[in-house]
């Protein structure tokens, strides 16, 4: 058993994989590579990546559906690396579940530093056991990467979902602004980061059933940020 994080790579350009790879494992990440996503899909049933950097120009798959399964099948966290770089690309990479979009050609420095912001657990609130937390009949479940609704239905959570979550149930009540969650959940500032932000919290809200003109617990305060509105326990 080793608690160093597993990053798996999914790019058909050898010299792509090698330079992530290399530049991973001199950060001290443990690394695997694929250049085709049947073997990567095929290679899931074994490992369990803590990261996955998928390229979207994939041979025999199209990358932005695989991205959409693993948000919602696995907690991994999940990076697209690609050369599309239209603004439309990446909104869509990040709808469908990816936790950042990064553009080739990359600085493999900036692609270690943002792997280690999405693998930075939240701090435990003290007196708080476990990784279940409660809210207005609802329970999220971040071992499983669940959201339980109060009459039982589970639906799962993409890791960014989770993350959002996490950083809302952990303060409760309180005004958390653009700048906060930068902090606490990393990435670069800026549009980008905003957007992210922008569909993740709506992703949430649809998952819990919110009506997005008058949500009852992720509220937005203009100009500031965002208020969670339940108590939890």
């Amino acid at each position: 058993m080793t608690d160093t994080p597993l990053i798996a790579i999914l790019d058909d350009e050898p010299e792509i994989r090698r330079l992530l790879s290399s530049a991973l494992e001199e950060a001290g990440f443990r690394t695997v590579g694929f250049a085709r996503a049947t073997e990567f899909e095929a290679a899931l049933r074994r490992i369990t990546p803590d990261a996955c950097l998928i390229d979207l120009g994939l041979p025999d798959r199209d990358g932005l559906a695989l991205v959409h399964r693993l948000a919602t099948e696995s907690g991994a966290a999940i990076i697209i690396i690609s050369g599309r770089a239209q603004v439309q690309d990446r909104v869509t990479g990040l709808e469908l579940g990816a936790d950042d979009y990064i553009i080739k050609p990359f600085e493999p420095a900036e692609v270690v530093a943002r792997i280690r912001a999405r693998l930075r657990k939240p701090a435990q609130p003290q007196g708080r056991g476990g990784q279940t937390v409660r809210f207005a009949g609802w329970t999220a479940d971040f071992d499983r990467y669940a959201l339980i609704a109060p009459d039982g239905t589970e639906t799962p959570l993409s890791h960014a979902e989770a993350e959002v979550l996490r950083m809302f149930t952990d303060n409760p009540r309180r005004l958390i602004s653009r700048s906060q969650m930068l902090e606490t959940l990393g990435g670069a500032a800026g549009d980008s980061f905003d957007r992210a932000m922008d569909v993740r919290i709506s992703r949430l809200r649809t998952k819990l059933g919110e009506d997005p003109k008058n949500p009852r617990l992720i509220k937005t305060i203009y100009g500031a940020g965002y208020i969670f509105l339940a108590e939890t326990g």
